[in-house]
């Protein structure tokens, strides 16, 4: 009888046991985000260059502009398991969030991928039109209508396919031009120059405040097409999502200029744009100082909105500097560049 006894908490223990294991191992509500690789915007990718320039001069460039990235496992696009789970959390250089917190529960792979490649060729375009809006080189930004929000102050007046023109008069070149003046009407009736069917068209509307984005609106979802004076072609299929803007600026500006912007040392950095120069925060800053420490990079650049996750964050033998617009940006990287003091520059701290 004890042997049976025995025999049997014998059996239960192991049962337990596999049931533990198997529990490590199955897939989990997780997603786990860790340094991924850093694509150097002055070099090559599969012998392709990230950036090519044609029908402008360009220039040889020297050092290092990372864009880094960030590996996200879970969610739609995989699964992890509660032992990778455990592993990530554990790891400085990695974070776990509950999936709900990153993706919506309805959300597939294909939509995520669809996004994240939008994402990227507006930012490109982006990086595009704040590289040459701070070299002053002229091109061309248009705005046009693709939707209203339901029951906003444009609803019933303008109409997809609308091509804004001029607030109260003023050209409207860029996106920035447009929320500005709009914002500055502080809920005053505005007119509105547009192109309609080929036609010219001046109507009237009351922009009303957004209590999320703390400005005027309009009520409009806008899509924007640019007509730029040369081609740029991005040779990076792989990575999706906008946060490279800034490193492919500072690129574009690198190699549209005469001279070493880098001096031949190694930057890296993240950050959305804006054609007027306006360097955004992204997500995951602290997996991509750690990919640009993992990469060898002795400079980051970080958006000024995202101080307060670098603050307390950054790697050991990192040099972070805090940017808010492009000019910033060029201004650490051509004065490191030049043997300038990195201390000199704004941080995080």
């Amino acid at each position: 009888m004890r042997e049976s006894r025995f025999n049997l908490q014998s059996l239960s223990a192991v049962g337990a046991f596999g049931l533990s294991a198997l529990a490590l191992v199955l897939p989990v509500n997780f997603v786990t985000e860790s340094p991924g690789p850093t694509f150097n915007t002055l070099g090559e990718f599969n012998d392709t260059p990230l950036l090519s320039i044609e029908g402008a001069t360009s220039y040889p460039a020297s050092g290092r502009l990372d864009m880094t990235t960030v590996q996200v496992a879970g969610g739609p696009n995989s699964s992890v398991s509660a032992l990778e789970v455990f592993a990530a959390w554990l790891e400085d250089s990695s974070a776990t969030l509950p999936s709900d917190l990153v993706y919506a529960p309805s959300l597939t792979s294909d939509q995520v991928s669809a996004q994240n490649s939008a994402d990227m060729t507006n930012s490109q375009e982006l990086a595009q039109a704040a590289a040459l809006s701070y070299l002053q080189i002229d091109y061309q930004e248009s705005l046009t209508v693709s939707g209203t929000a339901e029951a906003g102050p444009s609803a019933g007046i303008l109409q997809e396919g609308d091509v804004l023109e001029a607030i109260d008069g003023q050209k409207v070149k860029t996106y920035q031009e447009l929320t500005d003046l709009v914002n500055a009407s502080a809920g005053r009736e505005v007119s509105i120059d547009l192109l309609r069917d080929g036609q010219q068209q001046t109507l009237k509307v009351s922009p009303t405040y957004n209590e999320q984005d703390q400005r005027y609106v309009l009520g409009l979802y806008l899509s924007r097409s640019f007509d730029f004076p040369m081609t740029v072609t991005y040779g990076l299929e792989e990575v999706g999502g906008p946060s490279a803007g800034l490193m492919f600026s500072l690129g574009i500006i690198d190699q549209l200029t005469e001279g070493q912007m880098t001096g031949g040392k190694h930057f890296a950095g993240t950050g959305t744009i804006d054609s007027d120069g306006r360097v955004g925060a992204i997500g995951g800053i602290e997996q991509k100082m750690w990919g640009a420490v993992n990469s060898g990079a002795s400079y980051f650049l970080a958006p000024a909105d995202n101080c307060d996750a670098v603050i307390g964050n950054v790697p050991k033998g990192l040099t972070v500097i805090k940017v808010a617009t492009l000019s910033d940006a060029v201004a650490a990287v051509e004065g490191i560049g030049k043997g300038q003091n990195p201390a000199s520059f704004p941080t995080c701290s």
